[in-house]
């Protein structure tokens, strides 16, 4: 069972299986270079075990699109060198970053989760939109 809401225009906020994803997107202009086509953003997310079973995140899978409908699959073990265990009411917080060549672009993807009893499931990390000051101004 998903539950998408969108609490900023470019957040992404999903709940799937009890388990809610949280990604907040920023243009970072110092690490940027319009000149060159390079635009870099920040995304923080915080994973929040709202269920009632222990889950442990194994792997991601990102899905990062230009503004030009250029795509580029990310798969990889784990978050920034982590692989969380959250009890049921815990949350866990990470940074990362993504360059795109474009103005703007979107991300989206997956956390492959298991539970204590060995059930693996997927857990759905909803659009969100990396946004420079470019298109903002």
């Amino acid at each position: 069972m998903e539950n998408e809401t969108t609490t900023h225009q470019i957040s992404s906020d999903v709940t799937t299986e009890g388990i809610r994803i949280q990604v907040f997107p920023d243009y970072v202009p110092e690490h940027s270079n319009p000149e060159q086509n390079r635009y870099s953003f920040s995304y923080r997310v915080i994973i929040t075990n709202e269920s009632e079973a222990k889950v442990k995140l194994l792997s991601r899978h990102w899905l990062i699109i230009n503004s030009d409908g250029d795509q580029e699959s990310v798969d990889g073990p784990g978050v920034v060198g982590y692989t969380p265990e959250l009890e049921p009411g815990e949350s866990f917080e990470y940074s990362s970053h993504c360059p795109i060549n474009t103005v703007w672009g979107t991300m989206e993807g997956t956390y492959t989760m298991i539970r204590d009893n060995g059930q693996k499931f997927d857990v759905k990390i909803g659009r969100f939109y990396l946004v420079s000051d470019i298109v903002l101004a």
